[in-house]
């Protein structure tokens, strides 16, 4: 009887996040299974390839549930960063590599594989930003396991919805002229996302003596103002004026930079705080074991180039917001009113549309981003400018895809908590707010089948402060969230279901209906 041998199983972490979830088809591509730990595994069912790979739930930090996720495994992907997370993130990252490297030894698992930060040469430890720090320091842990580890250590990665490749982009083509932090003299070896997974996974066949850490980099060294000249260039953008100045402090820089961007404040500072030193890798040692094939590594002006037609072909895979934001909101839409001892504050809008169902479906689940939230652009400009005033995301994250959404995309300043396809578009918020709140879009059909757009939004206070939030924007309801149920049904009727400039503007002055 004839018998194949079974493939290899990888277990990979951070699949909801920018490299994890690329990296995951990649494996598949490449012969192996995958089994995925994620804290929320809803996030991955829509993912183009959720029923090819096994999912557990659970937490690096849970040594109960990495201990089962680590069944049977072969190579271990930790690519879990707290990036952005707040005071603690490196008690909690120390924590979560000890678990990880524990729980790999117990079970057995043939190598583990890190991606890491590159840090500077000759400068101390000490001296470093606190997320370059403590990703070095996992990187030690992770080495010290007892499991053969791969630390892949690289600066700025370039690809299509990186933090990194965002900041960039807006950066370069939202200021022909620009004041810049001293940082855009600083040199750095980028390398293109395509190189990092192809180093990830063919790191999984490293023999069983390598235990070391690599740097990574693809194969121009710049400055980050010869990478904005040259963003330009390839983005066929007129040639930039960079003025650099010395007085922009990291969290000056952070904030300017959040301000410009997409990328919020808590995530931009420990990027520019790693670029307060060169990073250039020191050794290409990676090659040894893992040769560059032809056209490899790719180079900045193709890297660039390549993103550049994913954005265009709203062809984005994942994106940096894939993650969920550090201290948002992650309780699902409760089902008791009374949830947690309090109350739910609801607004519930039902509007008649003169349109199929299916053409309804398809304006609700494209909003957001360029098409707009359909009721008083002001207003929502405003609330995004508020958001990002106190250090909440905004509305500028936009959408990994102009189209189609799935669960656990981020929409400006939502994350989808449920889809499902033709009837329910639920959105939680992830702006900063004293309780929780949730979006809820559906179509639905009155007594005589005619469609009907449906629309809930609900509030969980948090305390006094919560209840005066919740009535004190109550008058503002009718205009927002009124015009916003009148316009969405309205854009269905219209033959490609955007909205016209004057529904969005009559929005702000008619009565709720």
């Amino acid at each position: 009887m004839e018998t194949t041998e079974r493939k290899p199983l990888c277990l990979v972490t951070g699949a909801t996040g920018y490299i994890g979830g690329r990296l995951v088809p990649e494996l598949l591509a490449a012969g192996y299974r995958v089994r995925c730990l994620a804290r929320s595994p809803g996030k991955l069912r829509d993912h183009p390839w959720a029923g090819e790979v096994e999912v557990a739930g659970g937490d690096v930090t849970d040594a109960e549930s990495v201990r089962v996720a680590m069944r049977g495994v072969a190579v271990a992907y930790y690519l879990v960063h707290a990036l952005g997370t707040g005071r603690g993130f490196e008690d909690t990252d120390r924590e979560g590599a000890r678990v990880f490297g524990a729980q790999a030894a117990d079970a057995g698992v043939r190598r583990i594989v890190y991606l890491g930060g590159l840090t500077p040469a000759g400068v101390p430890e000490h001296e470093l930003s606190p997320h370059l720090r403590s990703r070095s320091e996992v990187g030690r842990i992770l080495m010290a396991s007892g499991v053969p580890t791969t630390v892949l250590r690289a600066a700025v990665i370039l690809g299509s919805g990186s933090a990194s490749f965002e900041m960039l982009r807006y950066l370069t083509e939202r200021l022909p002229v620009m004041v810049t932090p001293s940082w855009v003299r600083t040199r750095i070896q980028p390398i293109a996302v395509r190189d990092v997974l192809r180093l990830l996974v063919k790191s999984a066949l490293m023999p069983a003596s390598v235990n070391r850490a690599f740097d990574i980099g693809g194969p121009d060294v710049l400055t980050y103002r010869d990478m904005m000249m040259r963003y330009a260039a390839v983005a066929g953008l007129p040639r930039r004026v960079i003025l650099p100045v010395p007085v922009l402090t990291p969290r000056l820089s952070s904030h300017w930079v959040g301000l410009v961007t997409p990328v919020p404040a808590s995530i931009a500072r420990p990027l520019t705080e790693s670029l307060r030193h060169e990073v250039v890798c020191r050794e290409n040692d990676i090659t040894r074991h893992v040769p560059d094939p032809p056209g490899h590594p790719v180079g900045f002006d193709e890297a660039v180039r390549l993103a550049l037609k994913r954005v265009r072909d709203a062809d984005v895979t994942t994106r940096w917001s894939s993650a969920s934001v550090a201290g948002a909101p992650s309780d699902p839409l409760p089902t008791d009113p009374d949830w947690a001892g309090g109350s739910l504050c609801t607004d519930l809008r039902e509007c008649p549309a003169d349109a199929r169902p299916e053409d309804l479906w398809r304006v609700i689940e494209g909003v957001g981003g360029e098409n707009g939230w359909y009721s008083s652009p002001l207003a929502w400009s405003v609330r995004g400018v508020a958001d990002r005033l106190v250090g909440g995301v905004g509305l500028r994250r936009g959408r990994r895809d102009a189209r189609m959404l799935r669960v656990g995309d981020s929409v400006d300043f939502w994350r989808v908590e449920e889809i499902e396809p033709g009837r329910l578009l639920r959105l939680r918020a992830e702006m900063r707010l004293p309780g929780l709140a949730w979006l809820e879009m559906g179509v639905d059909r009155d007594g005589n089948g005619r469609t009907r757009y449906r629309q809930r939004a609900l509030f969980h206070p948090h305390g006094l402060l919560g209840q005066i939030y919740w009535w004190g924007i109550s008058p503002f309801h009718a205009v927002i969230f009124g015009g916003m149920a009148r316009n969405i049904a309205r854009a269905a009727e219209r033959a490609d279901g955007t909205p016209s400039p004057d529904l969005a503007a009559a929005s702000a002055i008619r009565p709720a209906g």
